[in-house]
């Protein structure tokens, strides 16, 4: 017996912002959700199954909703190579 694999997956959310790309996918065949975050300065891919009711708390928080399942993101865990930003001062 043949077993064909679909793959139906639907990105419903998407949000960039320093190097970083966070989507939330979903699959009608399945009725499955996952997460995926794309670190473009690192050339790093992280994907993280999430349960439906989770969906959004891991969308806007992905990083800590796969800390909180035992999973990594090496660059999220290493201290950055890129100098951080200068912070700004409350008369500026």
């Amino acid at each position: 017996m043949t077993t064909t694999a679909i793959n139906d997956w639907r990105e419903l959310a998407r949000r960039e912002g320093d190097g970083l790309v966070v989507s939330l996918f979903w699959s009608r065949a399945t009725d499955r959700v996952k997460i995926a975050v794309v670190d473009q300065m690192f050339d790093e891919e992280l994907y993280v199954d999430v349960p439906g009711a989770c969906a959004l708390d891991a969308y806007y928080h992905p990083f800590a909703y796969a800390a909180g399942r035992g999973l990594g993101f090496s660059c999220a865990i290493r201290e950055s190579s890129t100098p951080s930003r200068p912070e700004r001062s409350a008369t500026s």
